[in-house]
């Protein structure tokens, strides 16, 4: 009970601060928004501005220039825009035929489809509710309905108020757009002096973090947006170019639609599509040039999101797709048509604070496309889940992609450590660990021998007797170190984690070994290695020994090798990988 008031405690002001955040964002849109637009355009028209400086220009010209740009290409588009949309509607009565044809159509094809049963049990209802009709009109009421409404009303002067609140809605949007110009181009000008200012706010002593974060988050935001401004403008002509060769009107028009729209991840170029798709319709009495134009979209759609995307944004913006959605959906919400535009570049900022602020770091495994889980935690959750073949998978991919050995040390170890340490700490229950063992176990016998190029076959073969030192943790990874050894040079022998420390020294004269290998997986186990080495004593004499502690700590390894050197012990593989390169150098000694 105490610790779930402790942790709704910490809670508490998280969500309290997020509730806050949201409040002012909201309450202050009016400037908040401007702010955030001036923002957005300093990251765009910051590369332009800084390539005129290259070539000789003034910073204020060159701020002042793409500012002005910006704005004309802006207003161009505008009404280029509204001349075309009233053009349609102007043109709408020579199509409307069309659309009369293919509604007589689909009733042709559907008499007793739903719809048409719908309609005309619609019908019935309709005509028995007026075959009752309302009830009759007494006198009086006769009389007060065929009274009319006389209002007198006094001449008086417009007054000041009712100027104010006929401009007032014209007034807005053009403050906020002047607003937007003017802090774009101080930001341009002065955008050294803004990022010096925001160093000295976060502190002199968070100095390094603070330019890793402006940096990630400039290059990332700028970058991204002109990819984008470029896949989609590019998108857009080609919709154009694509329309005007199948026939439909105002193809100019469409290829605008799409190249906005498609700044909505995912269902944008088919909103885009929605308008050409009807206009084919109402051109023609036949369906070909709307399945033309639905086909144009879904190629041009598979080509970008496969072949162009993936080529120009490179390691991408660092952001999950879904969380764009998601982020595309509230900002959205939040401050409308506004919040679409500034999605992305809000959420690649939330990412990046996330990264290099400690207490943000949810922002980032929430919205970052890096993955939340390591691979041996995703392997280990699966085998704790009961999803052995989603854990086969998962190990097959990995080693199939960077190597046996690799895959091993880096994520079956891992999972081994972090099972026993569990079971130590009463996380994990003994019947389940056993479970998840043996699944690790039945995994690692599946696996084939690793075969290197340079193994020798025939000749004289080392014979090598492992042995686990503890339990089935041990017997795992004698298993996994099995797997690795040369073929051709080391006959391997198998001890069980049964076989007593007693019993060590005579299966090493009964197998008439040529080396022997001492596995121990961490946590603990290091009394156990003390303990055999110390009883094995003197019968060791020159028989070669490596001891193999995978997965080891950086900081113990060092204190390990010096209390083996104590016991007369050289040889330390703190990974599978290791130990099997030492018994390669035990066999090419011989």
């Amino acid at each position: 009970m105490a610790a779930e008031t402790s942790t709704i405690h910490r809670a508490l002001p998280v969500l309290v601060g997020a509730a806050l955040v949201l409040a002012f964002l909201y309450w202050a849109k009016v400037i908040v928004i401007p702010v955030a637009l001036a923002i957005l355009f300093t990251f765009l028209l910051t590369p332009p501005a800084h390539y005129l400086e290259r070539r000789g220009v003034s910073r204020v010209v060159s701020s002042v220039l793409m500012t002005v740009l910006a704005l004309a290409l802006a207003i161009g588009a505008g009404v280029a825009v509204t001349r075309q949309i009233g053009s349609l509607l102007d043109a709408y009565p020579r199509y409307e035929p069309n659309v009369t044809a293919k509604i007589e159509q689909l009733r042709a094809r559907g008499r007793t489809g739903l719809l048409d049963k719908l309609q005309v049990v619609t019908e019935r209802i309709s005509v028995q509710l007026d075959r009752r009709g309302p009830a009759p009109m007494t006198q009086a009421e006769r009389e007060v309905a065929r009274a009319q409404p006389v209002r007198i009303v006094q001449q008086e002067p417009v007054r000041l108020s009712q100027l104010w609140a006929i401009a007032s809605p014209l007034l807005e949007p053009l403050a906020g757009l002047g607003l937007v110009l003017v802090l774009v181009i101080f930001m341009l000008i002065h955008r050294e002096d803004l990022r010096d200012r925001v160093i000295s706010l976060v502190g002199v002593d968070q100095l390094a973090d603070t330019t890793r974060a402006l940096e990630d988050a400039g290059q990332r935001v700028s970058r991204y947006l002109l990819m984008q401004l470029m896949v989609n403008s590019g998108y857009g002509v080609s919709v154009a170019i694509g329309l005007w060769a199948i026939g439909v009107p105002y193809a100019l028009l469409w290829g605008f639609f799409a190249a906005v729209l498609r700044y909505i991840p995912y269902l944008g170029s088919w909103l885009a599509a929605f308008m050409p798709v009807a206009l084919s319709l109402l051109i023609t009495r036949e369906w070909t040039t709307a399945l033309l134009v639905v086909g144009l979209f879904g190629t041009l759609e598979l080509i970008t999101n496969m072949l162009v995307e993936p080529w120009v944004y490179g390691r991408g913006m660092g952001v999950s797709q879904a969380a764009l959605l998601i982020a595309v959906a509230f900002w959205t919400w939040l401050w409308g048509p506004i919040g679409l535009v500034l999605a992305s570049p809000l959420t690649v900022c939330l990412v990046v604070l996330g990264r290099y602020v400690p207490f943000l770091k949810f922002l980032d495994t929430l919205l970052g496309d890096t993955p939340p889980l390591a691979p041996a935690h995703r392997f280990y959750q699966r085998l704790l889940a009961q999803d052995e073949t989603e854990a086969a998978d998962l190990l097959d991919d990995y080693a199939a992609l960077d190597g046996l050995d690799r895959a091993y040390d880096e994520i079956v170890v891992p999972t081994l450590a972090h099972a026993r340490e569990d079971l130590r700490q009463r996380r994990l229950q003994t019947p389940d660990h056993g479970r998840v063992v043996d699944e690790i176990h039945a995994l690692v016998d599946a696996h084939r021998r690793l075969i290197r190029p340079d193994d020798m076959v025939g000749g004289d073969r080392m014979r090598v007797l492992a042995i686990p030192l503890r339990d089935a943790v041990d017997d795992v990874a004698v298993a996994m170190l099995g797997k690795l050894v040369d073929m051709g040079r080391v006959d391997w022998v198998a001890a069980s984690s049964a076989v007593l420390a007693s019993d060590v020294v005579e299966s090493i004269r009964s197998a008439q070994v040529d080396a022997l290998v001492l596995v121990s997986v961490p946590p603990g186990g290091l009394a156990h290695v003390r303990y055999v080495i110390k009883r094995l004593g003197t019968e060791l004499g020159n028989l070669p020994l490596v001891v193999v502690r995978p997965g080891l700590a950086d900081d113990a390894q060092v204190r390990l090798r010096r209390e083996l050197s104590e016991l007369g012990v050289s040889r330390l593989a703190t990974t599978l990988a290791g130990a099997a390169s030492e018994l390669r150098k035990i066999a090419a000694l011989r």
